[in-house]
């Protein structure tokens, strides 16, 4: 029996489709498209707030009446540079049209009073960081952090893990509002493996396992975070990127370590 957390992709258009709805949750929202070249995808923002991040390919997007050409440009989110992205307000239309085959996530989160600007992200701006050592080591690239103070509620980074890596390990979770020690923020993983034939595994589990699934992902699959601690393991020969798309009450990114592998962390590293 599939997991409930685990969203498997479909083979048309449209990858995967979450809402707040769908996911039984309050926040987070996350599509991924496929855009054959000159084919486009209208989004209305209403009260929601919206980054619209191109994973892969190359497109136009019109907010209102005001055009961004040529967004994107990588062909692989292997590759060693960040997605071109733009940050959308709430109560805007959107018109995305693919100048090149392209992949579009769409990720949202509910929107607040404050008024907005449309924000064009370039890759050259986003800050890049290696976390972990050994076995552990993955590299991130910050699209829309914490510290961004563009967005309401939305916080948007990709993370790629070299093969026979772990990654968001040790686990750690972020499901109570008790700031400065954890903030309560839900979380989408959009994964893409490489080669694609490949597989990975993520846990999402709770301290008193209330909550624990084992999710043997595949590429362009979805696992969702509600809560609980969530590490992922990318197997031998398989290189794993995901896409975290997080949102809450507050725009803050502050989490948890499982103290039962906290330990590792104080291992001297060889």
């Amino acid at each position: 029996m599939p997991s409930p957390l685990l969203i498997k992709a479909a083979r048309g258009r449209n990858i995967v489709d979450i809402t707040p709805e769908s996911a039984g949750w309050k926040h987070v929202g996350f599509r991924a498209l496929r855009l054959a070249a000159g084919e486009e995808e209208h989004v209305n923002t209403g009260e929601r707030e919206l980054c619209v991040v191109v994973l892969t390919g190359e497109v136009t997007a019109t907010v209102d009446d005001v055009t961004y050409a040529a967004l994107g440009g990588r062909d692989s989110v292997f590759a060693d540079v960040g997605p071109a992205s733009l940050y959308v307000p709430r109560g805007k239309s959107v018109r995305i049209v693919a100048t090149r085959d392209a992949e579009v996530a769409l990720c949202t989160a509910p929107s607040d009073a404050t008024a907005r600007n449309v924000r064009r992200i370039d890759p050259s701006t986003m800050r890049h960081s290696v976390r972990g050592s050994g076995s552990n080591t993955r590299y991130v690239c910050d699209i829309l952090p914490h510290d961004d103070p563009t967005a309401a509620h939305l916080l948007v980074v990709e993370v790629r893990t070299p093969a026979g890596h772990s990654s968001s390990y040790p686990p750690h979770k972020h499901d109570l509002e008790q700031p400065p020690v954890e903030t309560q923020l839900e979380e989408t993983y959009y994964h893409r493996l490489n080669p694609p034939q490949g597989f990975a595994f993520q846990r999402v589990y709770t301290d008193d396992r209330s909550l624990d699934e084992a999710c043997a992902v595949e590429d362009h699959d979805v696992v969702l975070v509600p809560r609980g601690y969530h590490p992922v393991v990318a197997p031998h020969a398989y290189e794993l990127y995901y896409l975290n798309v997080m949102a809450g009450p507050n725009r803050l990114w502050v989490f948890k370590n499982d103290p039962a592998h906290e330990w590792m962390l104080s291992v001297p590293k060889s």
